[in-house]
């Protein structure tokens, strides 16, 4: 048996392992399995015949089409609703869970009630302490906040540098 090339993928045998098997020829069954590489890599299982794939049209509706998903829920209305779901307990009431959950998927309901990212609700507000609750009342009404004072970045740096400050940093320790 005699090979022209040098053999990296058992695919480049052909029918030459199970020739050799068939015919009771261990030595030649060997001396090919030898003569494989030996970098898990080079086997055939990772070569396989590319093809070349079809530009899919990637859009947002395409794909939602293909996956079969349904509109998308909003965040908030645009006005502020405080009505959102007083519907559900009329339809719950007429018929079942599941023809609620049915018209949820076909007309979802935003999530929330207001479309304000800086609306605090007054439970959390009312665990705040006092001076937190003073400044949101200030900023609500416009009132400037007291400003904190102004900081020498670069000096403070200087003066942890120079060992000024790390005599007493020490003694704190």
């Amino acid at each position: 048996m005699q090979l022209d090339a040098v053999l990296t993928r058992e695919d480049q045998l052909g029918s030459a392992l199970s020739v050799s098997v068939a015919e009771h020829r261990r030595a030649d069954f060997a001396m090919l399995l030898a003569m494989l590489s030996q970098d898990a890599l080079d086997f055939s299982q990772f070569h396989l015949p590319e093809t070349q794939a079809d530009e899919a049209d990637l859009s947002e509706y395409a794909l939602k089409k293909e996956l079969q998903i349904g509109p998308q829920r909003a965040l908030a209305p645009e006005q502020f609703d405080i009505l959102i779901g007083q519907n559900n307990a009329k339809v719950l009431e007429q018929s079942s869970l599941v023809s609620l959950k049915l018209q949820d998927c076909l007309r979802p309901e935003p999530l929330a009630v207001r479309n304000d990212k800086t609306h605090i609700p007054l439970v959390v507000v009312d665990n705040c302490d006092i001076a937190v609750r003073k400044r949101l009342e200030a900023v609500k009404s416009g009132h400037s906040v007291e400003e904190k004072p102004a900081m020498n970045a670069a000096g403070f740096y200087d003066q942890i540098a120079g060992g000024h400050m790390q005599s007493a940093l020490q003694l704190s320790a």
